[in-house]
């Protein structure tokens, strides 16, 4: 099975791509029996429903890709080589975690690490198939404008102590300290999302995972950035089920800010 799903756009497309790369919840059957039941039942770390948020996209023009394992397996949106993406003292998982993130053992053998030979195979199996698949939809857009943005959507609890004790912002817009992106498209994007009554943040306490700083390269007319939101903002207070008045005014708001950035692009001429 392919390690991401494809949904593509239903109507003439436009130079965005959506990634959702933490929303899988699924485990490989040659891995399955190693975690401990109970967790993987629902995997907690998942970015719940976020596909299904974004699922308006396509009849814009967006094409889609997704992942269908969990990020347990392996997190599509860290380096090769679990190098840190901050220096705060944050609890960071690896490329293959062997905690959720409040440390607590994923694995029935309660294992501290998974083997280089084991990474390695993961990596090519589920890792590089996605960001392979992102890379050949970019250059696709990117042939047929000139140029193309990519947007990673993700979203977390309200609360995540081991990364910082307060509440997170209801969104956080990271394009890598504004090196994944021309300085438009942030405007237009920061400028949008703050338009629509939630608390905002720029690249603070997040700035854009391994996805949008690898992706994103301005000078080539290959724009990334990551949207992270807090979970009430589309589920139930208990952040557990989906919320639907909740999740159709952030769609609202995120169709807007697409829209924009839609019409941004036709402004502009192809690049040469």
């Amino acid at each position: 099975m392919l390690p991401y799903k494809i949904t593509e756009a239903t109507k003439s497309t436009v130079p965005i791509v959506v990634s959702v790369p933490h929303c899988g919840t699924s485990f490989p059957e040659e891995l399955i029996d190693q975690y401990k039941a109970h967790l993987i039942q629902k995997p907690e770390d998942t970015d719940w429903f976020v596909d299904r948020l974004y699922d308006f996209a396509p009849a814009l023009g967006i094409t889609m890709i997704t992942a269908v394992y969990s990020r347990w397996v392996i997190d599509l949106n860290r380096d090769r080589d679990s190098k840190p993406l901050y220096s705060d003292g944050r609890i960071i998982t690896a490329l293959c975690p062997t905690t959720n993130f409040l440390g607590e053992p994923l694995y029935r053998d309660e294992r501290t690490w998974v083997s280089e030979a084991e990474v390695s195979r993961r990596y090519t199996q589920y890792y590089e198939p996605y960001h392979d698949k992102i890379q050949s939809l970019l250059d696709e857009r990117k042939k047929q404008f000139g140029k193309v943005l990519l947007w990673d959507s993700h979203s977390i609890r309200q609360i995540v102590q081991t990364i910082q004790p307060s509440k997170f912002p209801d969104l956080i817009l990271g394009d890598a300290d504004e090196k994944s992106a021309s300085t438009d498209l942030i405007q237009i994007a920061h400028q949008s999302l703050a338009s629509g009554n939630y608390s905002i943040n720029h690249n603070h306490p997040f700035k854009g995972g391994t996805i949008t700083r690898m992706f994103g390269k301005p000078e080539k007319h290959q724009h990334a950035l990551q949207l992270e939101m807090t979970k009430v903002n589309y589920m139930d207070d208990d952040e557990i089920n989906y919320n639907q008045v909740r999740a159709d005014k952030m769609r609202q708001l995120l169709s807007q800010t697409f829209q924009k950035l839609i019409d941004n692009f036709k402004g502009e001429p192809k690049p040469s």
